[in-house]
């Protein structure tokens, strides 16, 4: 890109739309990097100007420039000219909630200080318009003193007038409201007064709500669904609902899914000439990787009802809910985001503790994310609900699988509460900061936009299962299949008595129990076996644990493995639940068992069984002691967890 082509920012408040018009104004012309020195990611695109090329740099989601976090220095720094290959903007496009005017125009009011030309977006202007207020943009434009245009992004309304007023703007002046002249530090509790009437006046000149009925209602909802005990009894009952839900909605498409990979498998196998590469297809690709796209339609489901929750609000009330919580055991409340995130992945979970300001405060939330189940869980929960729980009910009509799941969720929430306790009043000591919360507006969410969400997080674990574990589950099988064991073939005499070793002995294929035994990976599950064994685990649920460490979900894609490469030569074709259910010890009685199904969920909800979370924690910390202490003490944590959930259990008679 030319040197001296057009600069421009795009800075707003988190969920103001930026991301969206950023993608929108860029297409596929961008490219993520760090920043130089620090692990807070950077977003750089081509923006085609007014016939020109622009460096469109996408500034951190961030509420003010009072320089308290990460990101906030970040972006100073970005308007000042100071960070090393990014040169100072020459304009900055300001990305404005129409719908939450006075929170996301202080941000602006701060950036106008620092002398760079401003446009604002306003974004948000279809909902806005949908409920039927109005805004005189020209009346807004001359009391900021800034150029104001409507956008969406989803639609393409006001890109061109936006690029018309960037280039405009180029080279003008901005005009600092006598209000706030100064110093761009010089940030005091009176500057801060003078800014939200300077806000509050500008706003009441040029915009008109038609809202005051809606605020009515609104308020009238938030008595119950913020109360004390009626709004965490609602939450509970929303969850259960969701979960109650997904095991109805998603049991025909999984059966169809499990019938149709179970089906290409038998093609395949008749289709080519027996040999290792068949096995590897079979047992290995279609096997791992179907083990885990069975479970697609769960993963669907739980993703469509978070964007639903999202959009509509009412994930902003439950974080409102939880604050209480948190603040009790020294967390702040901005923690709450970064852990619902976590809830789906805890990589962008963690990564979103940047807005945290506290660093001890970051690092006990980095070191509790992992708890949160995340969408790689669902399929190891999933699976053992299915084997052992299934078409059980609480009450006569709530499923048991629901209350199950609900269980694993909570008893992830009570233990990452209870250990930030912990580490709040020790290593990371120190006293959680005031939190202010917005809470939305009720609106219905919008389809597009909860799809869209859905199918993007969906997609990624589609990706998931196409990279990784397709990589995972070849070296799984390779592990298992080899070294080849083969045995001499008995002869019989006349009377049927069989001759084993003789001379006339030839070689041929062991069982393929046997082979499994024998293998690579079979010697490794025999080594820590004794370890496991007082949590009701065999060797071969070993094999499982250690390659689930790699990623989670890889437990199921192993087991589908190890249950294929140890299945007899005459055995037929079966799912992975029934096969848990036919697997027998050596004195005959069953592997599985419900309680040794509950026990494995008690310890993925709490293991630290993710490389790539590992690796994230590593990079956000820089430092190798705190994602090593991650390690050891959530390993330590699930097997004694795990442990008293086994033993227990039999000790009550349970089987």
């Amino acid at each position: 890109m030319d040197p001296a082509a057009l600069t421009i920012a795009l800075a707003g408040n988190p969920n103001a739309g930026k991301t969206t018009l950023f993608n929108a104004l860029t297409g596929l012309k961008q490219k993520v990097a760090n920043y130089p020195g620090v692990t807070v990611e950077r977003k750089i695109g081509v923006w085609d100007v007014a016939g020109n090329s622009a460096r469109l740099i996408d500034l951190p989601g961030l509420y003010s420039l009072d320089t308290t976090s990460i990101d906030e220095k970040i972006a100073g720094d970005v308007l000042l000219g100071k960070i090393d290959g990014i040169a100072r903007p020459d304009v900055v496009v300001a990305v404005v909630d129409a719908t939450n005017l006075e929170r996301n125009l202080y941000l602006v009011t701060q950036i106008v200080e620092y002398g760079i030309p401003v446009v604002i977006a306003l974004t948000m202007i279809d909902v806005f318009e949908k409920q039927k207020h109005e805004i005189d943009i020209a009346r807004l434009e001359k009391k900021l003193g800034v150029r104001v245009v409507a956008i969406d992004a989803k639609t393409g309304r006001g890109v061109e007038d936006l690029e018309r007023q960037v280039s405009a703007a180029r080279d003008s002046t901005p005009n600092v409201p006598i209000a706030f002249h100064g110093d761009v530090n010089d940030d005091t509790n009176a500057k801060i007064f003078s800014r939200y009437k300077f806000i509050s006046d500008a706003i009441q000149d040029s915009v008109r709500h038609n809202d005051r009925d809606a605020h009515r209602v609104s308020d009238k909802i938030d008595r119950v669904l913020t109360h004390k005990f009626f709004g965490l009894v609602i939450l509970v009952a929303v969850l259960l609902l969701i979960f109650q839900t997904i095991f109805t909605w998603a049991t025909v498409p999984m059966d169809l899914l499990d019938s149709g990979f179970g089906s290409l498998g038998d093609l395949v196998r008749s289709a080519m000439s027996a040999g290792v590469l068949t096995d590897l297809i079979v047992d290995g690709i279609i096997a791992g990787v179907g083990g885990i796209l069975v479970f697609l339609p769960q993963i669907l489901l739980l993703f469509l009802f978070i964007s639903l929750l999202e959009d509509s609000g009412y994930m902003a009330r439950a974080a409102f809910l939880m604050d209480r919580l948190m603040s009790r055991v020294g967390l702040h409340g901005k923690a709450f985001l970064p852990l619902i995130s976590s809830f789906a992945c805890a990589i962008p979970g963690i990564m979103a503790t940047r807005t945290i300001e506290d660093q001890r405060d970051r690092f006990a939330t980095i070191m509790i994310a992992p708890f949160m189940s995340c969408s790689a869980r669902l399929p190891v929960y999933t699976l053992m609900i299915a084997a052992f729980f299934a078409g059980q009910t609480v009450l006569g009509f709530i499923s048991l699988g629901a209350v199950l799941m609900l269980a694993m969720y909570s008893l992830g929430i009570l233990v990452a509460v209870v250990v930030a306790f912990i580490l709040k009043r020790t290593v990371l000591k120190a006293p959680p900061p005031p939190f202010i919360m917005e809470l939305p507006p009720y609106r219905m969410p919008n389809i597009r936009t909860v799809f869209t969400n859905m199918l993007e997080r969906s997609w990624l674990f589609v990706k998931r299962a196409g990279t990784v574990i397709l990589a995972i589950s070849i070296i799984l099988w390779a592990l298992m299949y080899f070294p080849r064991t083969e045995v001499q073939s008995s002869k019989f005499n006349i009377q049927g008595e069989e001759q084993l070793g003789t001379p006339n002995s030839e070689p041929g294929t062991a069982s393929g129990s046997e082979q499994l035994r024998n293998s690579f990976a079979g010697k490794l599950g025999h080594v820590i076996e004794p370890v496991i064994a007082p949590l009701g685990f065999d060797w071969k649920i070993g094999v499982a644990l250690i390659a689930s460490f790699a990623a989670r979900e890889v437990l199921v894609s192993t087991l589908s493995i190890i249950y294929n490469v140890g299945k007899e030569q005459d055995a037929q074709s079966q799912s992975l639940v029934s096969a848990l259910h036919d697997e027998k010890k050596a004195d005959g009685t069953p592997v599985w068992t419900p309680l040794t199904a509950l026990t494995l969920m008690v310890f993925f909800v709490l293991a630290m069984q993710c490389m790539s979370t590992v690796a994230v924690v590593r990079r956000e910390t820089n430092s190798w002691r705190w994602p090593i202490f991650m390690v050891v003490y959530m390993t330590g944590l699930a097997y004694f967890a795990a442990f008293l959930t086994y033993q227990g259990g039999r000790a009550l008679g349970i089987g």
